[in-house]
């Protein structure tokens, strides 16, 4: 059997089981999820807003359905939307600041999250989009209309059952901490993931005070190993920018400690630390096991420094890609990453 047909067959396989909607025990049900943070799970926000960091132009949304560029950082599907399909709720999570919202979209659930934020409110300043507070605003906005709509009674269970996750911290190290002399001045490594993880903690509180019990926070992925960061922090070779990966497992591991401890203080609290770091560094250490031939190379031009409008002639097979631009994985990677994480933490939230 040929390379390339093996690598297909094990691409379908895991695109197939992937697709499997996980089953909760019992009575135990799950009837929206609520999103925050960044262009790893924004679906379109940033279309409604005025700044440079969105993607709502071709060739982005090339696989998505209809071929639409939806303002998903991505060739198709991004997390948010994996996540409700696959708890079985409903095929796409729509940004909140759509006007086309119905009452079926407020009660299974939305997506505040707004390209380019991230936990250092400096982040989201310099992007010019949606801060996590202001995302919180916005909550606050959406909890009113869906008691208008279902009932301050209802609105309370929904909250109260509901998966909110917070997708955040790439930027801030990526486009923060390594790109502003202020922030490099003032914080060490210890001292900056201080700052982050003592945002996330507050921002999961602030949460839990409005209603939510299920909250899940993603630690930073291997952003030393994105194909941006190999090119301009990797030298001739394009290797992993170690400093890059060492903050960003130095966040996570403070992050879990403290979701740890939230859970201990706060009644009913069912935080939970998802670890992305080691499932997509599998992936680039291992491409072919999952059916990819590139892992260090985006799929838009030559792969090593394009996103956003510079994301263009993308290749004729996406499916060898890990990454669709040089900062985003594509969307069959997204889909692998997801269906482990559900399948190995969805107990832990129920």
């Amino acid at each position: 059997m040929s390379t390339s047909w093996f690598r297909v067959i094990i691409l379908i396989l895991v695109c197939d089981a992937a697709r499997a909607v996980v089953k909760l025990p019992g009575n135990k049900t799950i009837p929206a999820v609520i999103m925050f943070g960044d262009s790893i799970v924004d679906t379109g926000n940033n279309n409604y807003i005025e700044t440079i960091f969105k993607v709502n132009y071709p060739p982005y949304g090339r696989d998505f359905s209809g071929g639409v560029p939806t303002g998903r950082f991505c060739n198709g599907k991004v997390p948010s939307d994996f996540l409700v399909e696959e708890l079985g709720i409903k095929e796409f999570l729509p940004p909140y600041l759509d006007p086309s919202l119905d009452t079926d979209d407020l009660k299974t659930g939305v997506n505040f999250a707004s390209g380019g934020a991230g936990f250092d409110p400096l982040t989201s300043e310099l992007a010019k989009v949606i801060s996590l507070s202001a995302q919180i605003d916005l909550f606050n906005e959406y909890v009113a209309k869906l008691k208008v709509a279902v009932g301050a009674e209802t609105t309370s269970t929904i909250l109260s059952n509901s998966l909110f996750v917070v997708v955040a911290g790439s930027n801030d190290i990526t486009n923060t901490y390594f790109n502003n002399p202020i922030r490099r001045l003032h914080y060490d490594y210890s001292s900056y993931t201080d700052l982050l993880v003592d945002s996330a903690s507050g921002f999961a509180q602030e949460l839990y005070k409005l209603g939510a019990r299920r909250i899940g926070v993603f630690g930073i992925p291997p952003i030393g190993c994105l194909p941006s960061q190999r090119t301009l922090q990797g030298g001739v070779e394009r290797n992993c920018a170690d400093n890059y990966n060492e903050l960003a497992q130095l966040f996570n591991a403070k992050l879990s400690v403290e979701l740890n401890s939230l859970n201990n203080r706060l009644p009913q609290a069912r935080m939970v630390y998802l670890d992305v770091y080691n499932s997509l560094m599998e992936v680039i250490l291992n491409p072919k096991k999952y059916g990819f031939s590139i892992a260090n190379k985006g799929c838009c031009g030559t792969g090593t420094i394009e996103v956003a409008f510079l994301c263009k002639c993308p290749c004729p097979d996406v499916y060898n890609y890990v990454f669709w631009d040089s900062f985003h994985p594509t969307e069959t990677t997204y889909r692998i990453l997801v269906h482990q994480t559900v399948k190995k933490q969805i107990s832990s939230f129920l």
